[in-house]
Protein backbone atom coordinates (compact mmCIF):
# COMPACT_ATOMS: atom_id res chain seq x y z
CA UNK A 1 0.00 0.00 0.00
CA UNK A 2 1.30 3.52 -0.67
CA UNK A 3 1.88 6.18 1.96
CA UNK A 4 0.82 9.66 0.03
CA UNK A 5 3.49 12.19 -0.17
CA UNK A 6 5.09 13.66 2.29
CA UNK A 7 3.74 17.25 1.95
CA UNK A 8 0.03 15.79 2.11
CA UNK A 9 0.63 14.31 5.23
CA UNK A 10 -1.14 16.03 7.80
CA UNK A 11 -3.19 18.42 6.20
CA UNK A 12 -6.76 18.30 6.37
CA UNK A 13 -8.79 16.09 4.42
CA UNK A 14 -12.05 16.55 2.81
CA UNK A 15 -14.19 13.95 1.61
CA UNK A 16 -16.36 14.64 -1.12
CA UNK A 17 -16.57 17.02 -4.37
CA UNK A 18 -20.36 18.59 -3.62
CA UNK A 19 -21.37 21.56 -2.59
CA UNK A 20 -20.58 21.20 1.15
CA UNK A 21 -17.11 19.67 0.34
CA UNK A 22 -16.23 22.61 -2.05
CA UNK A 23 -17.22 25.76 -0.01
CA UNK A 24 -15.33 23.99 2.97
CA UNK A 25 -12.17 23.94 1.09
CA UNK A 26 -12.58 27.11 -0.39
CA UNK A 27 -13.53 28.77 3.18
CA UNK A 28 -10.42 27.21 4.65
CA UNK A 29 -7.96 28.89 2.31
CA UNK A 30 -5.40 29.94 2.37
CA UNK A 31 -4.95 27.30 4.40
CA UNK A 32 -3.44 24.10 2.69
CA UNK A 33 -5.85 20.96 2.39
CA UNK A 34 -6.34 17.70 0.36
CA UNK A 35 -9.68 17.80 -1.91
CA UNK A 36 -10.67 13.88 -1.81
CA UNK A 37 -13.54 12.88 -4.77
CA UNK A 38 -14.20 9.65 -6.22
CA UNK A 39 -15.10 11.35 -9.43
CA UNK A 40 -14.13 14.87 -11.70
CA UNK A 41 -15.58 17.53 -9.39
CA UNK A 42 -19.44 17.83 -9.84
CA UNK A 43 -19.61 14.96 -11.37
CA UNK A 44 -21.49 12.40 -9.10
CA UNK A 45 -22.85 15.33 -6.83
CA UNK A 46 -26.28 15.84 -5.90
CA UNK A 47 -25.47 19.27 -5.35
CA UNK A 48 -25.21 19.97 -9.33
CA UNK A 49 -28.57 17.96 -10.11
CA UNK A 50 -30.43 20.65 -7.15
CA UNK A 51 -33.23 22.23 -9.56
CA UNK A 52 -34.81 24.54 -7.37
CA UNK A 53 -31.96 26.98 -5.60
CA UNK A 54 -31.56 27.96 -2.30
CA UNK A 55 -33.52 29.89 0.61
CA UNK A 56 -33.16 33.22 1.70
CA UNK A 57 -35.47 35.60 3.50
CA UNK A 58 -34.77 38.25 0.63
CA UNK A 59 -38.05 39.98 0.04
CA UNK A 60 -39.43 43.11 1.42
CA UNK A 61 -42.57 40.92 2.99
CA UNK A 62 -39.81 38.60 4.66
CA UNK A 63 -37.35 37.88 7.30
CA UNK A 64 -35.40 35.34 8.95
CA UNK A 65 -37.98 34.50 11.73
CA UNK A 66 -40.91 33.57 9.02
CA UNK A 67 -37.93 31.63 7.51
CA UNK A 68 -37.32 30.07 10.54
CA UNK A 69 -40.70 29.67 11.19
CA UNK A 70 -41.56 27.76 7.87
CA UNK A 71 -38.36 25.65 8.85
CA UNK A 72 -39.79 24.63 12.08
CA UNK A 73 -43.13 23.82 10.79
CA UNK A 74 -41.64 21.50 8.25
CA UNK A 75 -39.79 20.11 10.58
CA UNK A 76 -42.77 18.54 12.59
CA UNK A 77 -41.31 18.74 15.79
CA UNK A 78 -37.43 17.74 16.22
CA UNK A 79 -35.74 20.63 14.68
CA UNK A 80 -33.00 22.18 17.15
CA UNK A 81 -34.51 26.02 17.32
CA UNK A 82 -30.95 27.25 17.82
CA UNK A 83 -30.06 25.69 14.86
CA UNK A 84 -32.74 26.88 12.76
CA UNK A 85 -32.29 30.18 13.81
CA UNK A 86 -28.97 30.71 13.46
CA UNK A 87 -28.96 28.59 9.71
CA UNK A 88 -31.56 31.11 8.54
CA UNK A 89 -30.24 34.07 9.64
CA UNK A 90 -26.76 33.28 7.81
CA UNK A 91 -29.08 33.36 4.49
CA UNK A 92 -28.58 35.95 2.79
CA UNK A 93 -24.81 36.13 3.82
CA UNK A 94 -24.66 32.79 2.23
CA UNK A 95 -26.04 34.23 -1.16
CA UNK A 96 -23.97 36.83 -0.70
CA UNK A 97 -20.43 34.89 -0.33
CA UNK A 98 -21.75 32.74 -3.47
CA UNK A 99 -21.66 35.81 -5.65
CA UNK A 100 -18.35 36.68 -5.01
CA UNK A 101 -17.26 33.53 -5.87
CA UNK A 102 -19.05 33.93 -9.29
CA UNK A 103 -22.53 32.71 -9.03
CA UNK A 104 -24.65 34.31 -11.09
CA UNK A 105 -28.40 34.45 -9.42
CA UNK A 106 -31.31 34.91 -11.68
CA UNK A 107 -32.72 38.67 -11.35
CA UNK A 108 -35.99 40.30 -12.32
CA UNK A 109 -36.47 43.46 -14.07
CA UNK A 110 -35.30 45.84 -11.44
CA UNK A 111 -31.70 44.06 -11.49
CA UNK A 112 -32.90 42.49 -7.90
CA UNK A 113 -33.00 38.81 -7.25
CA UNK A 114 -35.70 37.07 -8.71
CA UNK A 115 -37.46 35.04 -5.59
CA UNK A 116 -39.61 31.83 -6.26
CA UNK A 117 -42.23 29.86 -4.41
CA UNK A 118 -41.69 26.23 -3.45
CA UNK A 119 -43.79 24.10 -1.23
CA UNK A 120 -44.35 24.78 2.48
CA UNK A 121 -42.38 28.44 2.02
CA UNK A 122 -45.04 31.57 3.08
CA UNK A 123 -43.22 33.77 1.22
CA UNK A 124 -41.07 33.86 -2.43
CA UNK A 125 -37.42 33.44 -1.04
CA UNK A 126 -36.34 31.04 -3.51
CA UNK A 127 -32.82 32.16 -5.00
CA UNK A 128 -31.79 30.33 -8.11
CA UNK A 129 -29.88 29.94 -11.37
CA UNK A 130 -30.85 29.81 -15.24
CA UNK A 131 -33.86 29.11 -13.68
CA UNK A 132 -34.16 25.42 -12.65
CA UNK A 133 -29.94 24.77 -13.22
CA UNK A 134 -29.23 26.16 -9.90
CA UNK A 135 -27.25 23.45 -8.27
CA UNK A 136 -25.28 22.78 -11.65
CA UNK A 137 -24.27 26.69 -12.38
CA UNK A 138 -23.30 26.96 -8.25
CA UNK A 139 -20.84 23.81 -8.36
CA UNK A 140 -19.79 24.71 -11.72
CA UNK A 141 -18.40 28.32 -10.50
CA UNK A 142 -16.96 26.79 -7.27
CA UNK A 143 -15.34 24.03 -9.26
CA UNK A 144 -13.49 26.78 -11.18
CA UNK A 145 -12.65 28.95 -8.14
CA UNK A 146 -11.44 25.65 -6.33
CA UNK A 147 -8.92 25.29 -9.49
CA UNK A 148 -7.73 28.87 -9.30
CA UNK A 149 -7.16 28.50 -5.66
CA UNK A 150 -3.33 27.22 -5.23
CA UNK A 151 -3.38 25.73 -1.65
CA UNK A 152 -6.51 23.21 -2.45
CA UNK A 153 -4.95 20.07 -3.89
CA UNK A 154 -7.68 17.75 -5.83
CA UNK A 155 -7.06 14.16 -6.01
CA UNK A 156 -10.14 12.64 -8.42
CA UNK A 157 -10.47 9.39 -8.59
CA UNK A 158 -9.63 8.38 -5.56
CA UNK A 159 -12.14 6.02 -3.18
CA UNK A 160 -12.03 6.81 0.57
CA UNK A 161 -13.22 3.13 2.08
CA UNK A 162 -11.79 3.79 5.87
CA UNK A 163 -11.01 6.28 8.51
CA UNK A 164 -8.23 5.17 10.35
CA UNK A 165 -9.00 6.06 14.28
CA UNK A 166 -6.35 5.72 17.42
CA UNK A 167 -6.43 6.70 21.05
CA UNK A 168 -6.20 10.34 19.86
CA UNK A 169 -9.32 10.40 17.47
CA UNK A 170 -8.49 10.51 13.41
CA UNK A 171 -5.35 9.35 12.25
CA UNK A 172 -5.46 8.65 8.54
CA UNK A 173 -7.76 7.80 5.56
CA UNK A 174 -7.59 5.32 3.51
CA UNK A 175 -8.53 5.25 0.09
CA UNK A 176 -8.13 3.63 -3.19
CA UNK A 177 -8.56 3.85 -7.18
CA UNK A 178 -8.11 1.72 -10.05
CA UNK A 179 -4.37 1.59 -9.03
CA UNK A 180 -4.25 0.52 -6.10
CA UNK A 181 -4.70 1.52 -2.06
CA UNK A 182 -3.35 4.62 -0.54
CA UNK A 183 -2.87 6.12 3.23
CA UNK A 184 -3.18 9.49 3.68
CA UNK A 185 -2.10 10.09 7.55
CA UNK A 186 -4.21 13.00 8.97
CA UNK A 187 -5.55 14.29 12.59
CA UNK A 188 -8.34 16.32 10.51
CA UNK A 189 -11.08 15.03 8.40
CA UNK A 190 -14.21 16.42 7.34
CA UNK A 191 -16.95 14.35 5.76
CA UNK A 192 -18.90 16.02 2.93
CA UNK A 193 -20.18 12.80 1.06
CA UNK A 194 -23.72 13.38 0.30
CA UNK A 195 -26.97 11.16 0.98
CA UNK A 196 -28.16 7.56 0.48
CA UNK A 197 -30.70 7.69 -2.51
CA UNK A 198 -29.02 5.17 -4.32
CA UNK A 199 -29.97 2.43 -1.72
CA UNK A 200 -33.71 3.03 -3.47
CA UNK A 201 -34.87 1.83 -6.56
CA UNK A 202 -36.61 4.62 -7.32
CA UNK A 203 -34.74 7.82 -6.56
CA UNK A 204 -33.76 11.22 -7.90
CA UNK A 205 -30.46 10.84 -6.59
CA UNK A 206 -26.73 9.82 -8.11
CA UNK A 207 -26.86 5.92 -7.92
CA UNK A 208 -23.38 6.49 -6.00
CA UNK A 209 -25.48 8.32 -3.30
CA UNK A 210 -25.61 4.73 -1.10
CA UNK A 211 -24.71 6.76 2.43
CA UNK A 212 -20.82 5.72 2.43
CA UNK A 213 -20.09 9.09 4.49
CA UNK A 214 -22.41 7.44 7.37
CA UNK A 215 -20.67 4.51 6.95
CA UNK A 216 -17.46 5.87 7.26
CA UNK A 217 -18.35 7.93 10.42
CA UNK A 218 -20.11 4.80 11.93
CA UNK A 219 -17.27 2.61 11.46
CA UNK A 220 -15.00 4.92 12.75
CA UNK A 221 -17.23 5.14 15.84
CA UNK A 222 -19.16 8.71 15.51
CA UNK A 223 -23.00 8.83 16.81
CA UNK A 224 -25.54 8.67 13.88
CA UNK A 225 -29.10 10.66 14.64
CA UNK A 226 -32.70 10.78 12.34
CA UNK A 227 -31.45 7.74 10.43
CA UNK A 228 -35.28 6.93 10.01
CA UNK A 229 -36.13 10.21 7.83
CA UNK A 230 -35.71 9.72 4.45
CA UNK A 231 -37.17 12.51 2.06
CA UNK A 232 -39.19 11.14 -0.71
CA UNK A 233 -39.76 13.97 -3.58
CA UNK A 234 -43.26 13.87 -4.66
CA UNK A 235 -42.83 14.31 -8.22
CA UNK A 236 -39.98 12.56 -9.68
CA UNK A 237 -40.97 11.85 -13.56
CA UNK A 238 -41.82 8.51 -13.91
CA UNK A 239 -40.60 7.93 -17.52
CA UNK A 240 -38.57 4.23 -16.38
CA UNK A 241 -34.79 6.13 -16.06
CA UNK A 242 -32.90 5.00 -13.20
CA UNK A 243 -32.42 7.59 -10.93
CA UNK A 244 -35.60 9.57 -11.65
CA UNK A 245 -35.67 13.42 -13.61
CA UNK A 246 -36.90 15.31 -10.74
CA UNK A 247 -39.53 17.68 -11.77
CA UNK A 248 -38.98 20.51 -9.31
CA UNK A 249 -40.86 22.12 -6.02
CA UNK A 250 -40.85 24.93 -7.67
CA UNK A 251 -42.80 23.97 -10.65
CA UNK A 252 -45.58 23.80 -8.43
CA UNK A 253 -44.91 26.88 -6.97
CA UNK A 254 -45.75 28.28 -9.94
CA UNK A 255 -49.02 26.75 -9.64
CA UNK A 256 -48.59 23.43 -11.14
CA UNK A 257 -51.42 20.79 -10.16
CA UNK A 258 -51.15 16.86 -9.18
CA UNK A 259 -54.33 15.13 -11.38
CA UNK A 260 -55.24 11.80 -12.09
CA UNK A 261 -56.27 9.49 -14.69
CA UNK A 262 -59.54 11.32 -14.82
CA UNK A 263 -58.10 14.63 -14.59
CA UNK A 264 -59.35 14.94 -10.66
CA UNK A 265 -57.02 17.10 -8.43
CA UNK A 266 -56.52 14.91 -5.79
CA UNK A 267 -54.83 17.05 -3.06
CA UNK A 268 -57.61 19.96 -3.45
CA UNK A 269 -59.23 20.59 -0.59
CA UNK A 270 -56.20 18.89 1.85
CA UNK A 271 -54.31 22.43 3.62
CA UNK A 272 -52.53 24.34 1.11
CA UNK A 273 -52.87 21.56 -1.41
CA UNK A 274 -49.99 20.95 -3.32
CA UNK A 275 -47.54 23.15 -1.70
CA UNK A 276 -48.34 20.85 1.45
CA UNK A 277 -44.97 19.44 2.58
CA UNK A 278 -43.32 17.48 0.71
CA UNK A 279 -44.19 14.64 3.10
CA UNK A 280 -47.51 14.79 3.20
CA UNK A 281 -47.55 15.01 -0.85
CA UNK A 282 -45.49 12.21 -1.12
CA UNK A 283 -48.43 10.45 1.29
CA UNK A 284 -51.08 11.51 -0.97
CA UNK A 285 -49.29 10.42 -3.90
CA UNK A 286 -48.22 6.93 -3.21
CA UNK A 287 -51.68 6.26 -1.48
CA UNK A 288 -53.20 7.09 -4.66
CA UNK A 289 -51.14 5.07 -6.51
CA UNK A 290 -51.65 2.34 -4.24
CA UNK A 291 -55.35 2.41 -4.88
CA UNK A 292 -54.94 2.07 -8.45
CA UNK A 293 -54.46 5.28 -10.09
CA UNK A 294 -51.90 7.07 -12.25
CA UNK A 295 -50.57 10.55 -11.13
CA UNK A 296 -49.67 13.63 -13.23
CA UNK A 297 -48.37 16.92 -13.02
CA UNK A 298 -50.67 18.98 -14.71
CA UNK A 299 -48.55 22.32 -15.18
CA UNK A 300 -50.40 23.68 -19.22
CA UNK A 301 -52.86 25.99 -17.67
CA UNK A 302 -50.17 27.56 -14.80
CA UNK A 303 -47.46 27.96 -17.18
CA UNK A 304 -48.19 26.35 -20.80
CA UNK A 305 -45.94 27.61 -23.63
CA UNK A 306 -43.60 29.12 -20.80
CA UNK A 307 -42.50 25.81 -18.84
CA UNK A 308 -39.30 25.71 -21.01
CA UNK A 309 -38.53 29.34 -20.44
CA UNK A 310 -38.81 28.60 -16.98
CA UNK A 311 -37.38 25.30 -16.03
CA UNK A 312 -35.17 25.12 -19.10
CA UNK A 313 -33.79 21.44 -17.42
CA UNK A 314 -36.43 19.97 -16.52
CA UNK A 315 -38.50 20.38 -20.48
CA UNK A 316 -35.37 18.90 -21.43
CA UNK A 317 -35.91 15.95 -19.58
CA UNK A 318 -39.51 16.04 -20.99
CA UNK A 319 -38.20 15.75 -24.35
CA UNK A 320 -35.61 13.23 -24.39
CA UNK A 321 -38.84 10.85 -23.29
CA UNK A 322 -41.20 12.49 -25.28
CA UNK A 323 -43.31 14.29 -23.52
CA UNK A 324 -44.30 18.03 -23.64
CA UNK A 325 -45.35 19.63 -20.36
CA UNK A 326 -46.63 22.69 -22.33
CA UNK A 327 -49.37 20.32 -24.33
CA UNK A 328 -49.50 16.97 -21.91
CA UNK A 329 -50.07 16.49 -17.72
CA UNK A 330 -46.44 14.47 -16.32
CA UNK A 331 -46.12 11.25 -14.88
CA UNK A 332 -45.00 11.48 -11.22
CA UNK A 333 -43.85 9.25 -8.53
CA UNK A 334 -42.58 9.56 -5.30
CA UNK A 335 -38.93 8.91 -5.21
CA UNK A 336 -35.98 9.06 -2.47
CA UNK A 337 -34.65 12.52 -2.66
CA UNK A 338 -32.94 13.56 0.69
CA UNK A 339 -32.00 12.08 3.73
CA UNK A 340 -32.45 14.16 7.32
CA UNK A 341 -30.51 12.15 9.18
CA UNK A 342 -26.46 11.31 9.61
CA UNK A 343 -23.41 11.91 11.35
CA UNK A 344 -24.63 13.89 14.82
CA UNK A 345 -22.56 16.98 14.93
CA UNK A 346 -22.17 20.04 16.71
CA UNK A 347 -23.06 24.09 16.01
CA UNK A 348 -19.40 23.71 14.52
CA UNK A 349 -20.04 20.62 12.27
CA UNK A 350 -17.67 18.76 15.11
CA UNK A 351 -18.39 14.73 15.47
CA UNK A 352 -18.34 12.94 18.79
CA UNK A 353 -14.86 11.67 17.15
CA UNK A 354 -12.07 13.70 18.21
CA UNK A 355 -10.96 15.28 14.48
CA UNK A 356 -13.54 14.54 12.50
CA UNK A 357 -16.26 17.26 11.32
CA UNK A 358 -19.46 16.67 8.96
CA UNK A 359 -21.12 18.67 6.36
CA UNK A 360 -24.47 18.85 4.04
CA UNK A 361 -26.08 15.97 3.80
CA UNK A 362 -24.16 13.45 5.73
CA UNK A 363 -24.53 15.63 8.72
CA UNK A 364 -27.43 15.58 11.10
CA UNK A 365 -27.40 19.28 12.29
CA UNK A 366 -30.98 19.73 13.50
CA UNK A 367 -31.80 22.14 10.94
CA UNK A 368 -34.45 19.75 9.07
CA UNK A 369 -35.89 17.75 12.34
CA UNK A 370 -38.21 15.06 10.61
CA UNK A 371 -39.03 16.85 6.69
CA UNK A 372 -36.55 18.98 5.32
CA UNK A 373 -38.28 22.48 3.39
CA UNK A 374 -37.24 23.05 0.07
CA UNK A 375 -34.17 24.65 -0.75
CA UNK A 376 -32.92 24.29 2.68
CA UNK A 377 -30.60 21.89 2.00
CA UNK A 378 -28.02 23.71 -0.16
CA UNK A 379 -28.73 26.30 2.36
CA UNK A 380 -27.26 24.20 4.99
CA UNK A 381 -23.78 23.06 3.00
CA UNK A 382 -23.10 26.67 2.08
CA UNK A 383 -23.78 27.70 6.40
CA UNK A 384 -22.03 24.66 7.48
CA UNK A 385 -19.10 24.76 5.64
CA UNK A 386 -18.38 28.01 7.11
CA UNK A 387 -18.55 26.97 10.60
CA UNK A 388 -16.79 23.71 9.70
CA UNK A 389 -14.01 25.74 8.51
CA UNK A 390 -13.72 27.94 11.51
CA UNK A 391 -13.53 25.07 13.82
CA UNK A 392 -11.30 22.99 11.92
CA UNK A 393 -8.67 25.91 12.08
CA UNK A 394 -8.91 26.48 15.31
CA UNK A 395 -8.52 22.55 16.48
CA UNK A 396 -5.39 21.21 18.43
CA UNK A 397 -3.86 19.35 16.24
CA UNK A 398 -2.01 15.91 17.81
CA UNK A 399 1.05 14.82 16.30
CA UNK A 400 0.56 12.09 13.28
CA UNK A 401 0.30 8.65 14.20
CA UNK A 402 3.36 6.26 12.50
CA UNK A 403 2.91 3.87 10.10
CA UNK A 404 0.24 0.79 10.84
CA UNK A 405 -0.95 -2.30 8.85
CA UNK A 406 -4.52 -1.67 7.29
CA UNK A 407 -6.85 -3.83 5.42
CA UNK A 408 -8.66 -1.73 2.71
CA UNK A 409 -12.51 -2.91 2.29
CA UNK A 410 -13.79 -3.77 -0.83
CA UNK A 411 -15.41 -1.04 -3.24
CA UNK A 412 -18.92 -0.78 -1.81
CA UNK A 413 -21.87 -1.98 -4.09
CA UNK A 414 -25.37 -1.94 -3.19
CA UNK A 415 -27.25 -3.26 -6.24
CA UNK A 416 -28.51 -6.25 -4.42
CA UNK A 417 -30.15 -4.06 -1.71
CA UNK A 418 -32.06 -2.07 -3.59
CA UNK A 419 -35.00 -4.10 -3.77
CA UNK A 420 -35.13 -4.89 -0.02
CA UNK A 421 -34.86 -1.73 0.45
CA UNK A 422 -37.65 -0.20 -1.31
CA UNK A 423 -39.96 -2.49 -0.54
CA UNK A 424 -39.21 -2.48 3.25
CA UNK A 425 -38.17 1.71 3.68
CA UNK A 426 -40.55 3.25 1.23
CA UNK A 427 -42.70 6.01 1.91
CA UNK A 428 -44.65 3.64 3.96
CA UNK A 429 -43.03 1.12 6.39
CA UNK A 430 -44.67 -1.51 8.84
CA UNK A 431 -43.11 -3.83 11.46
CA UNK A 432 -43.42 -6.81 9.45
CA UNK A 433 -41.51 -5.35 6.62
CA UNK A 434 -38.83 -3.83 8.99
CA UNK A 435 -38.66 -6.77 10.63
CA UNK A 436 -37.79 -8.73 7.30
CA UNK A 437 -35.20 -5.20 6.68
CA UNK A 438 -33.18 -6.04 9.87
CA UNK A 439 -33.22 -9.82 9.23
CA UNK A 440 -32.04 -9.84 5.56
CA UNK A 441 -29.51 -6.34 6.54
CA UNK A 442 -27.70 -7.58 9.82
CA UNK A 443 -25.85 -10.78 8.40
CA UNK A 444 -24.27 -8.47 5.58
CA UNK A 445 -23.65 -5.13 7.09
CA UNK A 446 -21.33 -7.18 9.68
CA UNK A 447 -20.05 -9.68 7.36
CA UNK A 448 -16.94 -7.56 5.49
CA UNK A 449 -18.21 -7.55 1.91
CA UNK A 450 -18.93 -5.65 -1.12
CA UNK A 451 -22.62 -4.50 0.50
CA UNK A 452 -21.17 -4.44 3.98
CA UNK A 453 -21.63 -0.60 3.97
CA UNK A 454 -24.59 -0.10 2.49
CA UNK A 455 -26.25 -2.89 3.95
CA UNK A 456 -25.04 -1.14 7.61
CA UNK A 457 -26.65 2.28 6.45
CA UNK A 458 -29.75 0.76 5.50
CA UNK A 459 -29.75 -1.02 8.84
CA UNK A 460 -29.39 1.69 10.49
CA UNK A 461 -32.42 3.30 8.63
CA UNK A 462 -34.88 0.20 9.65
CA UNK A 463 -33.39 -0.53 13.17
CA UNK A 464 -34.42 3.26 13.85
CA UNK A 465 -37.62 3.00 11.87
CA UNK A 466 -39.06 -0.14 13.56
CA UNK A 467 -38.52 1.56 16.91
CA UNK A 468 -40.11 4.83 16.21
CA UNK A 469 -43.59 3.46 16.38
CA UNK A 470 -45.66 6.74 15.15
CA UNK A 471 -45.52 8.75 12.18
CA UNK A 472 -43.74 12.03 11.77
CA UNK A 473 -42.52 13.99 9.10
CA UNK A 474 -40.29 11.90 6.31
CA UNK A 475 -41.26 8.51 8.83
CA UNK A 476 -44.53 7.08 7.88
CA UNK A 477 -45.10 4.03 9.76
CA UNK A 478 -48.59 2.26 8.27
CA UNK A 479 -49.38 0.44 11.36
CA UNK A 480 -48.83 3.65 13.43
CA UNK A 481 -50.17 6.50 11.38
CA UNK A 482 -50.70 8.93 14.24
CA UNK A 483 -48.31 11.19 15.41
CA UNK A 484 -47.04 10.34 19.12
CA UNK A 485 -46.26 13.27 21.97
CA UNK A 486 -44.23 10.60 23.67
CA UNK A 487 -41.74 10.53 20.07
CA UNK A 488 -41.05 13.85 20.21
CA UNK A 489 -37.37 13.18 20.52
CA UNK A 490 -34.06 11.98 18.62
CA UNK A 491 -33.06 8.31 18.18
CA UNK A 492 -29.44 7.97 17.93
CA UNK A 493 -27.41 5.20 17.19
CA UNK A 494 -23.44 3.56 17.43
CA UNK A 495 -22.26 0.52 16.48
CA UNK A 496 -21.14 -1.23 19.50
CA UNK A 497 -17.56 -1.46 20.33
CA UNK A 498 -17.74 -5.01 19.65
CA UNK A 499 -18.40 -3.90 15.75
CA UNK A 500 -21.23 -6.78 15.04
CA UNK A 501 -24.13 -4.76 15.98
CA UNK A 502 -25.93 -1.53 16.41
CA UNK A 503 -27.16 0.21 19.90
CA UNK A 504 -30.04 2.74 19.67
CA UNK A 505 -30.99 5.21 22.41
CA UNK A 506 -33.31 8.22 22.50
CA UNK A 507 -32.26 11.18 23.18
CA UNK A 508 -34.30 15.03 23.58
CA UNK A 509 -34.25 17.17 20.27
CA UNK A 510 -32.13 20.43 21.11
CA UNK A 511 -29.56 18.58 23.42
CA UNK A 512 -28.06 16.82 20.35
CA UNK A 513 -25.42 19.19 19.72
CA UNK A 514 -24.26 19.36 22.90
CA UNK A 515 -23.93 15.42 22.79
CA UNK A 516 -21.46 16.40 20.15
CA UNK A 517 -19.53 18.86 21.05
CA UNK A 518 -18.90 16.82 24.67
CA UNK A 519 -16.84 14.04 22.70
CA UNK A 520 -14.80 16.17 20.34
Amino acid sequence: METMRNELAGRPVIVGGGLAGLMTALRLAPQPVVLLASLPLGEGAASAWAQGGIAAALGDDDGPDRHAADTLASGDGLCDPAVVAAVTAAAPAAIARLEAYGVRFDRDAMDRLALGLEAAHSRRRIVHVAGDGSGAAIVRALVAAIRATPSITVIEGLEVRRLLVDGSGIAGVLAASPSGACLLPTRRVVLACGGLGGLFEHTTNPLGAIGQGVALAARAGATLADMEFVQFHPTALDVGRDPMPLVSEAVRGEGAVLIDETGARFMAGNGRAELEPRDVVSRAVAGHLAAGHLVFLDARSALGAGFAARFPAIAAHCRAAGLDPAREPLPVRPAAHYHMGGVVVDAEGRTDVPGLWACGEVASTGLHGANRLASNSLLEAVVGAGAVAESLSGAVVPPLPGPRPAVVPPAPRAESLRALVSASLGVGRDRAGLDAAVAGLQPQAFAGGASADPALVALMIATAALAREETRGGHHRTDFPGRSPGWACRLLLRVHDTGSRLVCRTAPVTPVRQTAAAGA
